[in-house]
């Protein structure tokens, strides 16, 4: 009665110790995040938030990052190494359950004649060998006293959702890309359109100057320069075929695709974005963003390695057991209950001496555990540097294309004004060739403006932790 009343004893302390931690966390420092330092009072709610489907609005678009979610090969190799993850993960939390396998063995043993069990064995049972019939089934079983499995689970799971925000960096960075090459694709389609209508307004100056030169008003030099200025315009245009054609190709590699071309539905111009572009608070990087996300749980990770190297240097409980039949006759071999055995071992072993490994092994898990605090601070810094880029970005690019937007319009009407004035003999051919190529460069440059600010509208989107969702 004392030994049933001292086992269940045993049994209530070892549920009470099970799981209790040897270690304490170390918890994520208070970066004091507040605002960013080009965001407006009347941010409240952050676009990151957004789905990429309410983000992007253009039809071709669209269908592209489909693609790309479904075939990209980066994005499936993430999904991959989630799976295996998650398999791990599995193993892990299968660490309390005890360890059992089932053993069938048969064996014979011939002693010496002159020997005490070979004596024996001829006085006995008057034979010279014995045999062995054994099958049963072994347990072993640790109690997870010191936290050391629980641990182990821990950090399992902090590397099953890693793999999970490693899915969704790379699903919102294969997005951006989509969308950065989109329109890059149209900047090109434009600033193609643009030198061509250049090379037509090339084409009739010279004409013009042409009939001059045939009449004698002006010399073969008007003539020459105003052939440059054509030919300049004209190389432009096989340079932005190659750039469109290599920008489709790799558009198509985004999306899982052989190289093709890639249909566009309108025009950059026509591209709407979200009118309020509002990035929120800081804090809310710490659940929209994955690289921070994961950084968040890399610490929780490196607490969870500290816990187990801590727990190794503790003793060990562990509890094995045998049980089945056995029979030194194999015709009596499963005759019950009479070939019947069990056998109960509980034991505990403190480590004592192992070459300093287990102290190294602790010490070495705390400092990775500082250094993860250290690398999740840089990681939040950065992701609030990027927002922070991106609002001076979009921001001063909106300047920059009203300014050149102006500018374009400008040269436009003095071009106009120039080939008006020529063709009536009040302006030199310098005049208009200037003008022509002012106005060229103005365009070009009007285009590119407008492609660097919707791309800063993405990067934003992306910098927010969007496009996961």
């Amino acid at each position: 009665m004392k030994t049933l009343k001292f086992g269940w004893l045993a049994l209530i302390t070892l549920a009470i110790l099970s799981g209790c931690k040897v270690s304490k966390d170390t918890q994520l420092p208070d970066m004091q995040l507040k605002n960013y330092r080009a965001a407006t009072v009347e941010d409240t709610a952050s676009v990151g938030r957004l789905s990429w489907k309410n983000f992007f609005t253009d039809p071709t678009l669209r269908s592209l990052i489909d693609s790309a979610i479904l075939r990209n090969n980066d994005l499936q190799i993430a999904v991959k190494n989630i799976e295996s993850s998650r398999q791990l993960l599995t193993q892990a939390k299968w660490g309390n359950v005890p360890v059992v396998g089932l053993g069938v063995s048969a064996a014979t043993n011939n002693p010496s004649d002159n020997s005490f069990t070979g004596l024996s064995l001829n006085s006995a049972l008057q034979t010279n060998h014995i045999n062995d019939y054994n099958a049963g089934l072994n347990l072993s079983w640790e109690a997870d006293i010191w936290g050391k499995i629980s641990s182990r689970k821990a950090a399992a799971l902090s590397a099953y959702l890693q793999t999970e925000e490693a899915r969704k960096a790379v699903q919102i960075r294969l997005i951006s890309n989509v969308a950065s090459g989109y329109y890059n694709l149209l900047m090109l389609d434009e600033q193609i359109e643009i030198a061509k209508a250049n090379v037509r307004l090339n084409d009739s100056t010279i004409s013009i100057i042409k009939l001059q030169f045939t009449s004698g008003q002006t010399t073969s030099l008007a003539v020459q320069q105003a052939e440059a200025q054509r030919l300049t315009a004209a190389a432009l245009v096989p340079k932005f075929e190659q750039a469109i054609a290599i920008q489709e190709n790799a558009l198509s590699i985004l999306a899982g695709k052989l190289p093709e071309a890639v249909t566009r539905s309108g025009k950059l111009e026509n591209i709407a974005l979200p009118k309020n572009l509002s990035a929120g608070v800081p804090s809310q990087l710490l659940t929209y963003r994955p690289d921070v996300r994961s950084a968040e749980l890399a610490v929780d990770k490196a607490n969870a390695q500290v816990g187990y190297s801590k727990a190794a240097m503790y003793p060990t409980l562990a509890i094995t057991a045998q049980g089945g039949v056995n029979s030194f006759k194999a015709s009596n071999w499963f005759t019950l209950p009479a070939s019947l055995f069990g056998v109960v071992t509980g034991s505990v072993v403190q480590p004592l001496l192992q070459r300093r490994e287990l102290k190294t092994n602790y010490e070495v898990a705390k400092i990775n555990r500082e250094k993860s605090v250290i690398e999740f601070r840089q990681q939040v810094l950065t992701a609030v540097g990027e927002v922070s880029d991106q609002l001076v970005a979009f921001d001063k690019l909106g300047e920059q294309k009203i300014i050149v937007s102006n500018r374009a319009k400008t040269l436009q009407q003095a071009t106009n004004n120039a080939n008006a004035l020529f063709k009536n003999g009040l302006a030199n051919y310098l005049e208009v060739i200037t003008a022509q190529s002012n106005v060229l460069q103005s365009e070009l440059e009007l285009a590119g403006i407008r492609k660097a600010q919707l791309i800063a509208a993405v990067d934003l989107y992306r910098s927010l932790g969007g496009g996961w969702n």
